[in-house]
């Protein structure tokens, strides 16, 4: 096997049940390989982290982390009528998501993120004022 570095910034990782690791795509939903991904982003706007959008992993735990810059992450309400938890990231800082809870995240100066988890069966879902 070649070694070769890796832009962690164009590329994420997959870690395999067997054992392997893999430069690929980055890919928003699963690619159903069962293998962890960690995926580095240079983020400028709301839109690079989808926002407006709710995003859930059915599977596995999300490590969220905080490399540079400074982010918001919401949790959507458990019960109709609730209102939205929200953590602070800075630099340097994490915050784990636990299985199937919902998510989204708002930019509080462009940053740079770190996302760790199993993308398998996560679903993006369109943020409404009903939620």
């Amino acid at each position: 096997m070649k070694t070769t570095t890796v832009d962690l910034f164009a590329s994420a990782l997959h870690f395999h049940p067997d054992g392997d690791v893999r430069a690929v795509e980055r890919q928003m939903t699963s690619n159903g390989s069962g293998a962890w991904q960690i995926a580095t982003f240079h983020v400028g706007t709301d839109a690079d982290v989808h926002a407006d959008h709710w995003e859930m992993h059915p599977e596995a735990e999300e490590a969220v982390c905080c490399l540079t810059g400074g982010v918001r992450l919401y949790f959507r309400p458990d019960r109709p009528g609730g209102g939205e938890e929200m953590v602070q990231l800075q630099a340097g800082t994490a915050v784990i998501v636990p299985r199937g809870r919902w998510h989204r995240l708002e930019l509080e100066v462009p940053s740079d993120l770190m996302s760790i988890t199993r993308r398998n069966r996560t679903r993006l879902e369109k943020r409404t004022d009903t939620h």
